[in-house]
């Protein structure tokens, strides 16, 4: 940029073909980015850009990716506050960069305090419109969807956003093999019937219909969390489905009991080890009732019910409930696709799948998916 160019500030809300990419609402000034894997997106031609981002939080911090031109570049914490971030300076004015600016990490239930908005941009040149991409994808987990441990050393073992990864993740794996745009609604620990430890509000289908429903506190009210989700706004050709991990879980794991009515929640083994009949029933309704839900929020979509990277006890299960749901329904575009297995070489941090696991993830359901649309 040469001495007498001077930088613009452009508010969010006025910049021309800005893209915003993950359930929002229709709030622009500024705008709040939610879930993980959601960005902002534009196509500039100028040697320097800049955003204003403001973060907030009490326990855990956001971190974001920077990706230009379809490269991830750098990836950072916030600390709080808002502040002035270069993207970059000192490039071809004359050259369109294509940047996104995708929130790293999930949404944090456990931490009402914390929050990503964009409130403006600076550049000396001009914002071009962002190319639409001819296929849009949902994917619906747990933590292995909100890339925790995919990023990290093996030897990790605390939970903090620094190990959870939106791009080491085969979400955006799968997205950028299909040149699909995509969002993902996922959140560590929870499942279909309940969390990893029995309780029962850790599920995701009850907040499926909100922006981010699970989200807590005064703050997530006031930015809109709650509100329902627009569901015309943006329609998926493909719903990917990949839980039941913690389903699993919340049978091997001790009682929850609920510390406001003292009631008792616990999915039962039997002596030989196997699943008691009558919680296994539990959690194949919940998903009959998912996929009710799902149908009905996405009409159109191929429904694809994914499972398998931390084990597939629970697949016979999915199976039952998939073929009731089909037979009941007479929905065809609906199927289940066991995903491989996370080894001791493809195992990321904290126990959880790595890099190496979510790309033969994405490489499995990139060619699923590219059969099934022909």
């Amino acid at each position: 940029m040469s001495a007498n160019e001077e930088l613009e500030s452009i508010a969010i809300s006025a910049v021309p073909h800005m893209k915003i990419h993950g359930r929002t609402t229709g709030q622009r000034s500024p705008v709040t980015l939610f879930w993980t894997g959601s960005a902002v997106e534009c196509n500039v031609k100028g040697a320097e850009f800049w955003v204003e981002i403001e973060s907030s939080y009490d326990l855990l911090e956001p971190w974001i990716s920077i990706v230009i031109n379809g490269v991830p570049v750098s990836r950072q914490m916030l600390i709080r506050g808002r502040s002035w971030i270069c993207i970059f300076r000192g490039m071809n004015p004359a050259v369109v960069k294509n940047v996104r600016i995708i929130k790293d990490v999930q949404a944090m239930s456990v931490d009402p305090g914390n929050s990503l908005q964009f409130h403006a941009v600076k550049t000396c040149g001009a914002i071009l419109p962002v190319e639409e991409k001819p296929l849009k994808i949902e994917f619906v987990g747990d933590s292995i969807t909100s890339g925790e441990g995919a990023i990290g050393a093996k030897t990790e073992e605390d939970w903090i956003p620094m190990w959870f990864s939106a791009l080491h993740n085969y979400t955006f794996m799968t997205a950028e093999a299909l040149h699909a745009e995509y969002r993902v609604i996922s959140q560590s620990g929870w499942g279909v019937f309940s969390s990893w430890d029995n309780n029962p509000n850790g599920n995701i289908p009850e907040y499926y219909e909100q922006v981010c429903g699970l989200l807590k506190g005064v703050q997530n009210e006031r930015l809109g969390a709650l509100e329902p989700h627009d569901f015309s706004s943006w329609q998926p050709d493909v719903v990917v489905v990949n839980l039941g991990s913690n389903d699993d879980g919340a049978f091997q794991s001790p009682a929850w009991t609920d510390p406001l009515t003292g009631q008792v929640f616990k999915q039962r083994l039997n002596e030989d080890g196997t699943y008691h009949e009558e919680d296994l029933t539990k959690f194949e309704k919940a998903v009959e009732l998912f996929l009710i839900k799902l149908r009905k929020n996405n009409p159109h979509a191929h429904i694809i019910w994914a499972y398998g990277m931390l084990g597939a006890s629970l697949l016979p299960a999915i199976y039952r409930a998939v073929d009731r749901y089909k037979k009941h329904s007479r929905d065809h575009a609906v199927s289940i696709l066991q995903l491989p297995n996370t080894t001791e070489e493809t195992m990321g941090a904290r126990t959880h799948p790595g890099e190496l696991s979510h790309r033969r993830t994405a490489d499995v359901l990139t060619d699923y998916i590219q059969r099934m649309l022909k």
